[in-house]
Parts: C-alpha cells; sequence; structure tokens
C-alpha cells in the first residue's frame, strides 16, 4: 500500500534467504539503492538464528543487532564477549569484524540494520506510543512493528507483526503503536526502501 507520505512493507510474502555462509536465513524488509546482494547503501532484515555459528564479514559496513524474539546471544567480536539478551535493545558492532554467535537458550529472531560507514549514517531506536515519522533531508525513516497492534494516524492502515512503513519524502505521518517498534533513520544516501532479494545475516 501506498500514499503520498508512507509506504506499507508487509510481512506476508517475504521469502527466506540463505546468508552468505550459509548458516541460517534472513527475511529482508526493505534496501537501497537496489537489489542488495553485496551493493547495498543499507539493508534492514529479520534473521532467524537456530544454531551457533559464524557471522558472514561484511566489509566497510557497521551493523546493530536487536534480538526481537528469545532468550538472546553471546557475541564474540573480535575476540571479546559481548552479551545480547535484553530483547529490543540495539548492540551495534562492525560488519567487518571476526564475529560468531552462541545461542544462550535456544532459537532466536534478530533485527539486523545493515549500511556503509562511508555512505549512510543509522540510528535505531526501540519505541512505542504515539510517534511523528519524519525522514530526514535525502534520507529514509523506517518503523518495523515488533508487536501486533499499530497503525497510521487518520488511516485504515494498520500494522501487524514484523510489517513496516517507510517514508523517504517530507510529507510525515503519525504512528500510533500499542506495543513495540523500530525505529530506524538512515541518512546521507540515495532515497529508497523497496523490497528486495538479498542474502547475508
Amino acid at each position: 500500500m501506498t500514499s503520498e507520505a508512507f509506504r506499507i512493507l508487509p510481512a506476508v510474502g517475504r521469502a527466506p534467504v540463505p546468508w552468505k555462509n550459509g548458516g541460517g536465513v534472513t527475511r529482508e524488509i526493505a534496501a537501497a539503492p537496489g537489489p542488495a546482494g553485496d551493493g547495498f547503501d543499507w539493508r534492514v532484515s529479520l534473521a532467524d538464528v537456530t544454531e551457533d555459528g559464524p557471522f558472514s564479514a561484511f566489509p566497510g559496513v557497521d551493523r546493530t543487532l536487536t534480538v526481537v524474539e528469545g532468550a538472546g546471544m553471546d557475541l564474540m567480536v573480535d575476540g571479546e564477549h559481548h552479551i545480547v539478551d535484553e530483547p529490543y535493545w540495539p548492540h551495534g558492532f562492525p560488519g567487518d569484524a571476526a564475529t560468531g554467535g552462541r545461542l544462550l537458550a535456544g532459537p532466536v529472531v534478530n533485527l539486523n540494520v545493515m549500511h556503509r560507514r562511508d555512505r549512510v549514517r543509522a540510528e535505531v531506536a526501540v519505541v512505542r506510543g504515539t510517534l511523528r515519522l519524519a525522514a530526514p533531508e535525502g534520507g529514509t525513516v523506517l518503523a518495523v512493528a515488533l508487536e501486533d497492534g499499530a497503525a497510521i494516524d487518520g488511516t485504515d492502515t494498520g500494522l501487524g507483526r514484523y510489517d513496516a512503513v517507510s517514508l523517504h519524502g517530507r510529507a510525515p505521518c503519525v504512528l500510533r503503536t500499542y506495543g513495540y517498534a523500530a525505529l530506524i533513520t538512515l541518512s546521507g544516501h540515495v532515497p529508497g526502501g523497496r523490497r528486495t532479494a538479498g542474502d547475508g545475516t
């Protein structure tokens, strides 16, 4: 669904795509400027992690990982432990660092935000309540519902779990959430956000 102000990216129909290293699958929410692969400026996705193992390497890319289902992970980033066990708490690390993950208590689902540090600035926050969504000049703002019960104010447009709304124009909109949502602000890039095929976690 589209409007002059926003575009809805539904969770239904997102195909699982194998990671670059073959260790799991990801479901892409949005990417820019075109088909993701390794040529993206930024990419937002959900990853199903069912076993311990290494993460794919992405040179020149910074990453933010947010556990949205499950007990969490012990990330080993360049030999240093990072215990990520608090749901909805964004955790940043460089995508070109040697990284591995150990599940703390069973499978998890992670929200992944990746961006090329020399092209894009990305900010990730988990919020709830009434949010005025407005894209930065030349950028994109993306809100991903992490729980059921969100709606675009003044419309009949509702968002279920993992549905997203994307804005890359000047007209703002208001999102009302009854649970948590991830708010991702991307600046310093060619606007985008169409759903594409991708690879890698």
